[in-house]
């Protein structure tokens, strides 16, 4: 079982970009599993989704705490909130960032790989200049890290479920994916 822990702030869409991915591994038959985790529930705030992946139907129904892989929709919250808690050692961090992997030297234990999801998001006209909506197209990048979904399921997952600027959404997911950073001694793996 692979579990991925998301990070973001409310707003920004970690619970629906969760929904989407698992929406994306579901039709290329996987079991998969997700479900949010809200604090205070505000505009802005701190929140969690979490997702598992398996090829077998999955009973377990607990909170995430040694994910394989996070995804941070927000790169202040790695200075707001401990986004490595419980994270595999080898895990993929995927950050929205305008950084390069290697600028994150406190992460030395875990792979960075970044994308300017926020860029990527503005350009494509998602939320607004000050609260762009950055989940499709972290999505992108996921799918480019880790390799355990292809850019075209995750694209007809957006397709499918999202009810405005589908195109546009779907265009950020593939952007990001062609845009992906990965460090400079790491390549695209399953797992």
């Amino acid at each position: 079982m692979i579990e991925i822990r998301f990070h973001g702030r409310g707003g920004q869409g970690a619970v629906v970009a969760s929904k989407l991915l698992a929406s994306a591994l579901f039709a290329e038959g996987k079991s998969v599993q997700s479900f949010p985790s809200f604090g205070v529930e505000r505009r802005g705030a701190p929140v969690m989704a979490f997702l598992r992946i398996d090829n077998h139907p999955i009973k377990l129904r607990t909170n995430v705490y040694n994910p394989d892989h996070i995804i941070v929709l927000d790169a202040t919250l790695v200075e707001a909130v401990d986004v490595t808690s419980g994270l595999k050692p080898k895990g993929w961090i995927i950050l929205n960032s305008d950084h390069s992997p290697e600028e994150f030297t406190g992460f030395a234990s875990f792979r960075v790989a970044t994308v300017d999801a926020t860029k990527i998001a503005v350009e494509n006209h998602l939320g607004s200049r000050t609260h762009p909506i950055v989940n499709t197209a972290i999505l992108g990048a996921f799918s480019k890290v880790t390799g355990l979904v292809s850019i075209e399921a995750v694209a007809q997952s957006i397709r499918e479920a999202v009810p405005a600027k589908t195109e546009e959404n779907a265009r950020a997911a593939v952007e990001a994916y062609d845009k992906t950073v990965l460090p400079s001694n790491d390549h695209p793996t399953e797992g």
